[in-house]
């Protein structure tokens, strides 16, 4: 072939061209995408020979991809909107690439979240909860997830951990840990550090609460006045606080840490309770105890001059209970005992929960209740009652 040849066919090329480009800028772009009003992302594409598609567009793997469905002489608009719609969903739920990197940048591991947490948190307890809350910091939620971000903490990890603090520090103490763990991942979802209700902790079942069966009847708590008598005269200030639980219902905390600015005449103002401040009322045999305890300067009641720091109630009352047959006996038993024996004589929930501080009567129905002997007394009253009315 000559080059004139070449020559030739090239023209006649571009003259073709030239007479078929108004008929194809007639009918407009080669296609044209239709966006549906009923579902953003869907809608129809239509070719400039005539073909149309559905399609969908959605952003995945870090960019907006458009996916062709099918012809839309296949299946109907409704069919073609119902498959649109499991496509987005699935593209909401798998995760940008390039978002998670961005997350796990801003998120902190959980131990620099925890500090967060305490930082912001931690000035609105009070002073009682903030040295409890502490310790159980310390011992349980230190470095429990390890370096693991605070949003890649799951279930199966917040399990594992809270049957380990049962293990450690038995089930009460891994129920009350787990309330301030859930909390904080509460505010983890506020400070948008995790995803709205992913809580790793919901769903959790906590170990059943310990119930309170043993109270002290009254030839046990006579023995029990024998035996504070023995110990009066070595071990006062002891005595007298464990008298003074057992007379007033109040909490170890209560006592252990009473200050003498909080007795005021037959009352004690105490300016922090488990439920917060709360006024303590004292019968005459509590007050005349509280008057025999000499003051030693100090604004604690129950201050040790030897060792310089308040009594150690407890210690002493695991010693006391061993040497007088009372193995068992908690000295929380003495505030159910004081519970109990209000509901024996008849005084209401409402009145005990408030000599007790408690925020609500449940609390208060978990001490009062009556034994055995009381029971079948009681019923024996109503059957002789009811006797005599269908006699």
């Amino acid at each position: 072939m000559t080059a004139l040849s070449l020559r030739r066919i090239a023209e006649e090329a571009l003259a073709d061209i030239a007479i078929r480009s108004p008929a194809r800028l007639a009918l407009g772009p080669e296609r044209e995408t239709c966006w549906g009003k009923e579902l953003p992302g869907f809608g129809i594409r239509s070719y400039a020979s005539g073909r149309s598609l559905y399609v969908v567009q959605a952003r995945m793997g870090g960019r907006t991809r458009t996916i062709t469905l099918c012809s839309t002489a296949l299946i109907s608009r409704r069919q073609a909107l119902d498959v649109a719609r499991r496509i987005l969903l699935r593209a909401q739920v798998d995760e940008d690439p390039a978002d998670a990197r961005k997350r796990t940048r801003a998120n902190p591991p959980f131990d620099s979240f925890l500090a967060l947490f305490w930082e912001r948190i931690s000035p609105k307890w009070k002073p009682s909860t903030l040295v409890t809350n502490d310790q159980y910091r310390r011992l349980y939620l230190n470095g429990a997830f390890g370096r693991k971000g605070v949003d890649k903490i799951t279930q199966a990890d917040v399990a594992q951990w809270f049957a380990s603090a049962a293990e450690r520090g038995g089930q009460g103490g891994a129920n009350r840990v787990m309330s301030i763990l859930k909390a904080a991942f509460n505010k983890a979802e506020d400070w948008g550090m995790r995803p709205a209700n992913s809580n790793p902790c919901s769903g959790i079942r906590l170990y059943p609460q310990m119930r309170f069966a043993r109270f002290l009847r009254e030839e046990e708590l006579a023995r029990l006045g024998v035996a504070l008598q023995s110990e009066a005269m070595d071990s006062p200030l002891h005595v007298a606080a464990i008298a003074l639980l057992l007379l007033t219902g109040c909490r170890l905390s209560e006592i252990g840490g009473l200050l003498w600015s909080e007795v005021v005449g037959r009352r004690l103002k105490l300016t922090d309770s488990k439920t917060g401040p709360r006024t303590v009322w004292l019968g005459e045999e509590a007050a005349r105890l509280l008057q025999s305890v000499s003051q030693s300067g100090r604004a604690e009641v129950f201050w040790n001059e030897r060792t310089g720091k308040p009594i150690c109630i407890r210690s002493f009352w695991y010693d006391f209970r061993r040497r007088h047959g009372f193995e068992g006996l908690r000295i929380h038993d003495l505030r159910h005992s004081f519970a109990s024996h209000g509901a024996a004589m008849s005084e209401t929930l409402p009145m005990i929960g408030k000599l007790l501080g408690h925020a609500n009567i449940q609390s208060t129905a978990r001490y009062a209740h009556l034994d055995d002997c009381d029971l079948i007394n009681i019923a024996e009253i109503i059957g002789n009652c009811l006797e005599r009315l269908v006699a």
